[in-house]
Parts: C-alpha cells; structure tokens; sequence
C-alpha cells in the first residue's frame, strides 16, 4: 500500500467517522421528538450501521498482512 493511498484511506476513515457522528446526533434528536417517523428512524439506523462496517472495512485496509 503506498503512502498516498493510507493517507486516502485514514481520510476517507475520518470523514465517515463525522457522518456517523452526525447521524448519531439526528437519531437522538428524532427519538425525543414524539412526532417522528419510525420509518425514517429506521432508515437512518441502517445507514449508521452501514457506515460503520464500511468504517471497520477501511481500518482492516490499513493493517498489513502478516506472513504466518
């Protein structure tokens, strides 16, 4: 893995990682409001999870393989 592509990697790693937080803050803003849309809640909990595995993914990128 070259430099450039790391450094590509542990950026993209940072940007989902403020999208996650973000969605965090809207599914906490929307379970308090009684008015909400338990589709649209759900939707956004399946995007949260999805962002998290493709965050988990791209960390498992950055490990370098070990020869056994």
């Amino acid at each position: 893995m070259t430099m450039s592509s790391s450094e590509d990697i542990q950026r993209r790693i940072i940007e989902l990682e403020v999208e996650h937080r973000d969605l965090d803050a809207v599914i906490e803003t929307l379970i308090h409001d009684v008015r909400h849309e338990e589709l649209q809640l759900r939707r956004l909990k399946k995007r949260k999870l999805q962002l998290k595995d493709h965050i988990t993914l791209l960390r498992m990128e950055l490990i370098p393989d070990i020869p056994a």
